[in-house]
């Protein structure tokens, strides 16, 4: 019998893979995600379901166009493989304004992919998360129509779709019925609170799905223990927007809302939980990334209380986006040998 021979490979890092690839990650982002989404559609209605669609099949479509300039035997189907621009634009249309024109939406989904994507190399080199690239320029471009909301549960809601969603391209949309202001206009310009309980469970007026915070906040808590989201970036964000809420809502209880308005107002329980998360966008280093999320966390309230604009959760985070490589190189972890004996 001859002896067994063993074989000593010798290769580069990282030596233990996770099981976990792009794909995988990103179809339990999608199932994470989805709950509000549809949730957004059960208390917006069609409007919102359409709009959704939308986005998801523009970024779609961009990145396949766009795709097809590099790699010209590119197909459909390779380029959602991955999940990740399903996850883009799924994200990006819940972010919206429910009766956004569609036209709008596809100009914004353009934005997303090739600016906030091709142009840096595709998956993987991203500078800042993309759906908020599209929907930073849209608020610069049709401000007015980025500030324009639903009522939400409207009893017609099932029955026919927006006249503002299907809106002819660079005219002036006409809105069926629109809601007075968002929780957090109320709060800012007319020192009016929401009910904790309805910012909560998402029964308010503002973006397509970014109102129920309980989905929002479930799906995320399933990603970390499915541990595929880094939990010091959100756990940074609502630590900084809880001291500084409290700190500010002792000194003055009429002009500073509580910290539970703050966190669940808003977009800042999907930003905190999918889009500061972003693995290309966010620090690498543990402590790079709390410090990460501490930063959004103290932009979000500083913009809130003290901005123009009553929200501050997709600034901040492309903010922050840009400091990430920074924060990178100043907060590194001390290789193994070198540190004080």
């Amino acid at each position: 019998m001859a002896p067994l021979k063993k074989t000593l490979e010798i290769d580069t890092s990282p030596h233990i893979v996770s099981g976990n690839s792009v794909d995988i990650i990103m179809r339990n982002v999608l199932f994470a995600i989805l709950p509000a989404a549809l949730f957004g559609v059960y208390v917006f209605g069609i409007t919102t379901l359409v709009l959704l669609l939308t986005a998801i099949l523009s970024c779609v479509l961009t990145e396949y166009l766009l795709g097809k300039l590099s790699t010209p035997e590119m197909t459909l189907r390779d380029t959602v493989r991955d999940g990740s621009v399903l996850v883009t634009g799924l994200l990006y249309g819940m972010t919206l304004p429910p009766g956004l024109p569609l036209w709008m939406v596809c100009v914004g989904g353009f934005i997303a992919i090739g600016l906030g994507k091709f142009i840096f190399g595709g998956l993987g080199y991203n500078v800042f998360n993309p759906a908020l690239i599209g929907r930073a320029f849209l608020q610069a471009a049709f401000p007015a129509s980025m500030t324009t909301w639903m009522p939400a549960l409207d009893p017609d809601r099932f029955l026919s779709i927006a006249s503002s969603t299907l809106a002819f391209p660079f005219t002036t949309p006409v809105y069926d019925s629109v809601s007075s202001a968002t929780p957090l206009a109320a709060m800012k310009f007319e020192q009016q609170l929401s009910e904790i309980p309805d910012l909560f469970f998402g029964l308010t007026s503002g973006s397509s799905a970014e109102t129920g915070s309980l989905l929002i906040l479930s799906g995320g808590l399933y990603l970390i223990v499915r541990k595929m989201m880094n939990w010091r970036i959100p756990a940074g964000i609502f630590i900084a927007v809880i001291a500084l809420s409290v700190i500010f809502h002792q000194f003055d209880p009429v002009i500073y809302p509580p910290p539970l308005f703050m966190l669940f107002s808003g977009g800042l329980m999907l930003g905190a939980m999918f889009m500061a998360t972003d693995v290309v966008a966010s620090p690498v280093t543990a402590l790079g990334c709390f410090v990460y999320g501490l930063l959004i966390g103290c932009l979000v309230v500083v913009i809130r209380f003290w901005g123009g604009m009553p929200e501050g959760v997709m600034y901040a985070i492309l903010f922050a986006n840009a400091l990430s490589p920074h924060l990178d190189r100043l907060i590194q972890p001390v290789p193994y040998g070198l540190g004080k004996g």
